[in-house]
């Protein structure tokens, strides 16, 4: 159970499955890199019998792994020591070109049997990160392994890890004193990464709260540094993150007790300039080829990740999973990850809040918080399940920017948008409730429910639904109006909208003003979820007509800029397109006048008919669509909504398309 839950944690953390045949020789490709970024690399364990590793997955011969280093070191690429990293942080040290910090997890007993007398001969500094709680465990006992028990001779004793940082090549490292576990993450009792996860309490029914968490984790790393000085041993200048999971209060915690360098599993370069709060790691896996090391640093060289790597995307609505009879939304949720895995999603977009009544704005939410109901508090559960469960690896929270229907007693609840529209207009009207933008008190509450969803749950992106627009009469509360003549355009819309210069300008304030909230919103919760991506979802008239931008408040340039991801809504049944092909062809050809179209948008179809009841729309021909698009150079592609009850779309069918396309980064 213990390397099922590792690995699934940890994969949504490695950017790609690197996979091959064992390492045996240096003729690889030379990855190019920038020679002053840091390539950090990991390893788990280093072992000669693949039968008895603890963890196989992550398990290296000694052969592999003497053959990486050689192979690094004949590239040019030099290991340097802890102290060189922080020297060269405070622009006290210049380091050598192409600079490589290599790290050992968990403190196994085959470090000092297969790693330590090879680095110790080759003069190669290590950082060996240990787990006070299981290095301290008395030698006639099991050392407690997540789930299950292992034999205390299978990690390091003190005088081992003594020995080794005495040689001046090992440094010791915190991996926690006990945060290398799971713990109950929700009331469905789902054990989750100890150290960013809220404490769940069964009998009261309560999550722990911030001053309690912050005080768990703070007690925990500190006695490990007290445990670690008490050896002998100097105390911890890094922190390696249990599963590479952290946030932005654990990274200063691990400051403030002398640990300024963290180590998490995310992608993307390490520049040795900026903080070394959370360095990127590059974590080998057992059957890793050179080809697949060069490959993996140069990625992260260049930045490449989910934008490079095709996405597959499932989004699903949890209102489908939702039950009030708790083990038919357990039936439910084993549907849903029966497709997800039957389909090969990769990424799934996921419902966070509720819309009961279908008036279009959401008046509850499946996460706990402190504004609004929750109708159960199931989205913790089904992101974990999904991550852990299946082969995705990303999981976004999908989530309104403005269109919240507040309880009627929370006086924000009339802090509206407010749509100035003559009643004989036939124009736009979006027609659903909306707290506006403008609105100080709004803008506050809806702050507080992303960050309540932010340390909720685990989960890799937001993607704001489609109420991220204004339309041209929107929006005319007293506080936009105030907005408007403080930005020295006229409070009068009709104006504005008659002059079609100051309509330009007054339209890009407004877009600029939302998205500027959106990623502002996406900081906050990155406070809890670091890595965390963004997406938002955009109306296809968008970037069919350039006019429209008027219309909504949306601009596909802006939106690629600024996001990770841009979901069109390529939904020509609700567009009432008359020739589907080429509604679809012309979304890709205004896609590719973009030098980041492709790699950042994602074309999302519809897989039902609303105008015709909610008619699924063809298996086949949903699979053919996305066929022609992969052929028309598209990279991205999700559809809305499935259906895990009446099972639909065909799984089969979907599979057989999604398939035609790989899943690797595309360099």
């Amino acid at each position: 159970m213990f390397n099922r839950f590792l690995g699934s944690v940890l994969k949504t953390c490695v950017s790609i499955a690197l996979l091959g045949t064992a390492a045996t020789t240096y003729a690889a490709k030379k990855p190019h890199i920038n020679p002053q970024t840091l390539t950090v690399i990991g390893y788990h364990e280093v072992t000669n019998d693949a039968k008895s590793a603890l963890i196989p997955f992550y398990a290296v011969s000694s052969k592999n792994f003497e053959t990486q280093v050689k192979w690094l070191q004949k590239n040019g690429f030099h290991f340097i020591s802890v102290t060189q990293l922080l020297k060269a942080h405070e622009g006290k040290l210049i380091l050598p070109e192409k600079p490589v910090l290599l790290t050992v997890d968990d403190g196994y007993e085959s470090f000092y049997t297969n790693i330590y007398p090879y680095v110790k001969e080759n003069k190669i500094p290590v950082v060996l990160a240990i787990v006070g709680a299981w290095v301290n465990t008395p030698a006639d006992q099991q050392v407690q392994f997540g789930d299950d028990k292992i034999d205390r001779d299978k990690i390091l004793t003190w005088s081992q890890i003594k020995e080794m940082s005495d040689s001046g090549y090992v440094e010791i490292a915190s991996h926690s004193y006990d945060l290398h576990k799971g713990i109950v993450g929700n009331p469905q009792k789902n054990s989750e990464p100890a150290a960013t996860t809220r404490l769940y309490n069964p009998k009261t029914k309560k999550y722990e709260g911030d001053g309690d968490y912050n005080k768990r984790i703070y007690d925990d790393l500190k006695k490990n540094n007290e445990l670690i000085k008490s050896k002998g041993i100097p105390s911890p200048r890094v922190m390696v993150w249990p599963y590479g999971r952290y946030n932005l209060e654990t990274v200063r915690i691990a400051k403030h007790l002398g640990m300024p360098i963290t180590i998490s599993l995310d992608d993307g370069p390490v520049y040795l300039r900026k903080s070394l709060g959370a360095l990127n790691r590059i974590l080998v896996e057992h059957d890793m080829t050179l080809d697949n090391l060069s490959q993996e640093i140069e990625n992260r060289e260049k930045n490449l990740g989910d934008n490079a790597r095709p996405q597959k995307i499932m989004h699903v609505d949890l209102d489908y999973i939702y039950d009030k009879d708790e083990k038919q939304e357990e039936r439910n949720l084993g549907n849903l990850l029966d497709r997800i895995q039957k389909m090969n999603i990769t990424t799934v977009y996921l419902q966070a809040f509720s819309d009961p009544d279908a008036n279009g704005s959401a008046d509850m939410v499946y996460f706990p918080n402190r504004y609004i109901p929750v109708r159960q508090d199931l989205f913790n559960r089904v992101a974990w399940q999904i991550a852990s469960r299946t082969q995705v690896q990303r999981v976004y929270a999908w989530m309104p920017l403005l269109a919240w229907e507040l309880p009627k007693k929370n006086p924000v609840s009339k802090n509206l948008v407010v749509t100035q529209q003559p009643k004989n207009s036939d124009h736009l009207n979006m027609g659903y409730i909306r707290l506006s933008p403008f609105s100080a008190p709004a803008r506050r509450v809806i702050e507080g429910i992303y960050q309540d969803l932010g340390k909720s749950a685990t989960f890799d992106g937001i993607i704001f639904h489609d109420d991220v627009t204004l339309s041209d009469y929107e929006d005319a509360s007293p506080e936009a109006l105030q907005a408007y003549a403080k930005a020295g355009f006229s409070t009068d819309l009709a104006t504005l909208r008659n002059d079609d210069k100051s309509l330009q300008k007054w339209t890009a304030f407004k877009t600029d003003y939302l998205d500027n909230f959106a990623l502002q919103l996406a900081a906050e919760v990155r406070q809890y979820q670091p890595a965390l991506l963004t997406a938002r979802n955009m109306y296809a008239q968008v970037v069919l007509n350039p006019y429209a931008e008027t219309w909504y408040s949306q601009s596909l340039q802006k939106s690629l800029n600024r996001y990770d991801f841009t979901a069109i809504m390529a939904m020509p049944y609700m567009e009432q397109a008359k020739d589907k092909t080429q509604f679809y062809a012309d979304i890709v050809k205004r896609l590719k006048q973009y030098p980041n179209g492709l790699s950042k948008a994602v074309v999302e179809l519809q897989a039902v008919d609303w105008r015709k009841n909610s008619t699924p729309i063809p298996s086949v021909e949903l699979a053919d669509t996305i066929k022609s698009l992969y052929q028309q150079g598209v990279m991205h592609v999700g559809y809305y909504p499935d259906d895990p009850i009446k099972g639909l779309p065909d799984t089969t069918i979907m599979r057989k398309v999604f398939d035609s396309k790989v899943s690797r980064i595309q360099p």
